[in-house]
């Protein structure tokens, strides 16, 4: 009778453990044990996407993680080049970086392996086999009494045991944590500005230990390389060092040295090489800007400086060329060559105007989008917004892409007439030339004055672009600027 009474007796619950748990039959006294396995890992990789734009290929300018790191969904992992813009690439999957599948500079085509992430996946029990039934079923009521009754005591005592807090004095047993330092091969971390830095001063990132997450450089990392560059340093060997000199020496053999080229070059060797297959030809005229240089003085002595920016040249050039270009709309086309046999113009509404800028990553072609609906504060806003991400190196690809129609400025560093390329997707570029104070001829013909004389240079495509149509709408631009008050009656 005891021992039914045993059976009959709910025994209290053991408390499940993560690891092993236990379940008891109350009618055959059986014990089935379930193994619940660590969680499974899976490795994914990460597939670069197409960023678009017709984009095939990229060349990677900077990872921002290395082997073993760990990321998050959506954290960036590397900054690529194409040959349109800089674009960060974001992770698709949180986990730990299993293996890094190209090395910085790089090229890597659409579609191809970047890396791969361990993931974490989904905890599934796995049973064991059933324990074989012992030959006594008193054994093993007994057993399960037994084992009962132990486990109750023993879950009293935990519940009744105080948390004592750990002795200072005694050595625990788990390691204590070390400081990450990482040394690995794409440890040289760094954010965009820090990269603008480091060119800034002409360093080179691996050479700079980072102090940030995973080993990323900052910039108090460059500032304190800096200044111990500075610092005097004292040699510990008595051999002295040699020192190449910079001086030249008759009779010495040249010496080459391989060099990389830079992402941007890279995106410029690329873009101009298919830009030189377009047959160019070159229009250039000289524009007295006399008035427009009068205009532009009175307007921005009139001007708050906090709310809209000075107006500079460019912004009457751009809405002049767009001006033009509702009269000229071929020059504002795309040639579509996808059928040798019969090729045709795409004809396009929008007057997305690029203007060349020279930053610190090197020459970039940002585009002024819907030029045709701005005002000219307008376009001197947006330029204003580009030359700021263009010097900190924060170009977008929107901002870099769906030119129309292009204006280089060469005149703020120097030179006249020059034979721009014509951007691919285009049919004609404008280059601007430095305005010079020369002597001209007043209306008279016999008084000579001085004028504000800047030379415009334009390439067109001769394929569909005649020499004509060329002139004719470089006239129009050009009467514009010399009358900037006749902008004004053919604004919309």
């Amino acid at each position: 009778m005891k021992t039914l009474s045993c059976l009959r007796a709910v025994p209290r619950a053991l408390p499940r453990s993560p690891f092993r748990q236990t379940q008891r039959s109350p009618f055959l006294g059986q014990r089935r044990l379930f193994q619940a396995s660590a969680a499974l890992q899976k490795v994914e990789t990460h597939i670069l996407s197409d960023i678009g734009e017709g984009v095939k290929e990229v060349q990677i300018i900077q990872w921002f993680v290395e082997e073993g790191a760990t990321v998050e969904e959506w954290a960036p992992l590397c900054e690529v080049q194409s040959d349109k813009a800089s674009v960060e690439i974001t992770s698709k999957y949180s986990g730990v970086v299993k293996k890094l599948r190209y090395e910085r500079d790089a090229v890597v085509q659409v579609g191809d392996a970047m890396l791969d992430i361990e993931v974490e996946g989904e905890d599934e029990p796995e049973p064991e086999p059933e324990q074989e039934q012992d030959s006594a079923s008193s054994k093993a009521e007994e057993g399960t009494t037994a084992s009962s009754s132990e486990a109750q005591e023993h879950i009293a005592a935990e519940e009744a045991q105080p948390s004592l807090p750990p002795d200072p004095d005694k050595p625990s047993d788990i390691p204590k944590a070390t400081p990450h330092k990482s040394t690995g091969k794409h440890a040289s971390l760094a954010t965009p500005a820090v990269r603008g830095l480091l060119k800034e001063h002409n360093l080179d990132i691996t050479s700079i230990e980072g102090t940030g997450k995973e080993g990323r450089v900052l910039k108090e990392d460059v500032h304190r390389h800096i200044e111990r560059q500075k610092q005097p340093q004292q040699s510990t060997s008595q051999t002295p060092q040699y020192t190449p000199s910079t001086s030249p020496a008759l009779n010495v053999k040249q010496e080459e040295t391989s060099q990389n080229l830079t992402p941007i070059q890279s995106a410029m060797f690329k873009s101009m090489t298919k830009s030189l297959a377009i047959p160019h030809f070159l229009y250039s005229d000289s524009i007295n800007v006399t008035s427009l240089a009068a205009m532009r003085s009175s307007l921005n002595t009139t001007r708050e400086s906090h709310t809209t920016p000075k107006l500079s040249y460019m912004p009457f050039v751009i809405k002049a060329v767009s001006l033009a270009m509702n009269k000229y709309p071929l020059l504002n086309a795309r040639l579509d060559t996808s059928d040798a046999a019969k090729p045709k113009l795409l004809m396009r509404s929008n007057h997305n105007i690029g203007v060349a800028m020279d930053t610190p990553a090197g020459l970039l072609v940002p585009v002024v989008k819907a030029v045709n609906a701005r005002s000219i504060t307008s376009i001197a806003q947006e330029l204003n917004r580009l030359a700021e991400l263009g010097a900190a190196s924060k170009l977008s690809n929107d901002d870099l892409t769906g030119g129309t129609i292009t204006v280089s400025n060469i005149g703020n560093i120097g030179g006249g007439v020059v034979g721009p390329v014509i951007v691919e997707g285009q049919l004609a570029i404008m280059g601007m030339g430095k305005i010079k104070p020369t002597p001209v001829f007043a209306a008279d013909g016999t008084t000579v004055v001085r004028a504000d004389m800047m030379a415009a240079s334009w390439s067109a495509d001769h394929r569909v672009v005649d020499g004509a149509t060329m002139a004719r709408m470089a006239s129009l631009v050009q009467s514009y600027l010399e009358k900037p008050e006749t902008m004004i009656v053919d604004m919309s």
